[in-house]
């Protein structure tokens, strides 16, 4: 492989979380990388979430897998740097409010176990509040998953870059692409707004906006935006120890809604500030202020945590989570069009889910087989089933 700048091996487009993470083991498994992002390192979705590496919302199957995969290299070959993005396993509370909730919530922990998944029941109100003492007395039960994490995502995605740069890496901010060049039927690299840029192999890591990319090639990749919002209240005594969140929010992050969904999700900080979300909406890249999300937001906390309702919110933020229809990423080449390949769809689990897609794209760069299959996460599988 060669290490000319003028024509690396890889060309990432965008440098959030996941571009960041394919940047990092490519360069380390020997590949030169240049990086091309149109704005700023982490400056789209990754800036705009709460940085979680969770197992506890995963349902059984491809997404579990690699969460699981995900968290293995997390804990394991990153874990001497887990301090520079903070990295911190504070545990997943998921809670719910009926009987019927409970049950569902303890066959999905049942069969998780059986992928060696730690889920520990909490089967009352007292158990609940041994670990969420402000929790509402209301919940009837609930299942604990130790493994959740969380990292700060904007400082994984530049000292991730940092890491690739060390290995000679070249980092591109402020250059857009517009077209993908193609010779004989294969791509060669990209037309940006810093010219042409030649590569061996080009990675559309480009979250919400892979879709963009992949049609600048011709291709048709269902990426689409979905709109979530967090409020940040200001800081509070109260400590919420964990990641805590309704049973309900399992069911929305599989939904298909295009419609405005709210579950929620509340967890304290190190400053002393509580985090509230999630809402989830397909409204293209409407970035405009939802008063009915946010109030919707604000409520569902406070039922979690009663003790929350009259704490002042000092912001809101939202973002873009990249959604995929099956709610299945996309990783992997296209057999559309060789030399594209593409590492996005991840919606609202990319930050766990960057570093084993990161992984298992260099796995199958280097034609190793990957540590899991990819038939799940073909590109072009969208199309496949059209023409079925």
């Amino acid at each position: 492989m060669t290490r000319s700048t003028a024509r690396p091996d890889i060309l990432v487009i965008g440098a959030g979380i996941v571009g960041a993470a394919v940047a990092h083991f490519a360069a380390a498994a020997g590949f030169s990388v240049t990086v091309v992002e149109r704005g700023s390192i982490a400056a789209g979705t990754t800036s705009r979430c709460e940085g979680n590496l969770l197992v506890s919302d995963k349902e059984v199957g491809p997404e579990l897998e690699l969460a699981l995969h995900s968290q293995r290299i997390w804990r394991g070959e990153l874990a001497e740097h887990a301090a520079r993005w903070e990295f911190e396993s504070k545990g997943g509370l998921v809670v719910a409010a009926s009987t019927a909730g409970k049950s569902a919530l303890d066959v999905l922990a049942q069969h998780q176990r059986g992928l060696g998944i730690r889920a520990e029941e909490v089967p009352d109100v007292a158990a609940l509040h041994e670990i969420e003492p402000h929790l509402n007395p209301a919940m009837v039960g609930g299942v604990f998953y130790p493994d959740d994490a969380q990292v700060q995502p904007v400082l994984a995605a530049h000292h991730l870059l940092r890491l690739a740069r060390d290995r000679g890496a070249r980092l591109l901010t402020g250059v857009t692409v517009t077209g993908i060049r193609t010779r004989a039927g294969r791509v060669v690299g990209v037309d940006s707004s810093a010219g042409a840029l030649d590569a061996g192999a080009v990675i559309n890591c480009a979250g919400p906006w892979a879709g963009e990319i992949a049609a600048l090639a011709g291709l048709d990749l269902p990426v689409l935006p979905r709109r979530g919002f967090v409020l940040v209240t200001e800081p509070v005594p109260i400590t919420v120890h964990h990641k805590v969140y309704a049973a309900e929010y399992v069911q929305n992050v599989a939904s298909s809604d295009a419609g405005l969904q709210v579950s929620s999700v509340v967890e304290g900080t190190p400053s002393g500030t509580i985090l509230m979300g999630a809402s989830r909406e397909r409204v293209g890249f409407d970035a405009t202020f939802s008063a009915e999300a946010v109030g919707r937001v604000a409520r569902g906390g406070a039922e979690l945590f009663p003790v929350l309702a009259d704490v002042q919110i000092l912001r809101t933020y939202s973002g873009f989570r990249p959604y995929c229809p099956d709610h299945l990423p996309v990783i992997g080449p296209d057999a559309r069009l060789p030399g594209m390949w593409h590492a996005a769809g991840h919606e609202g689990a990319g930050i766990g889910l960057s570093v084993g897609t990161a992984q298992l794209i260099v796995q199958a760069l280097r034609g190793e087989p990957t540590d899991l299959p990819l038939d799940a996460f073909r590109p072009e599988r969208f199309a496949d089933a059209v023409a079925a």
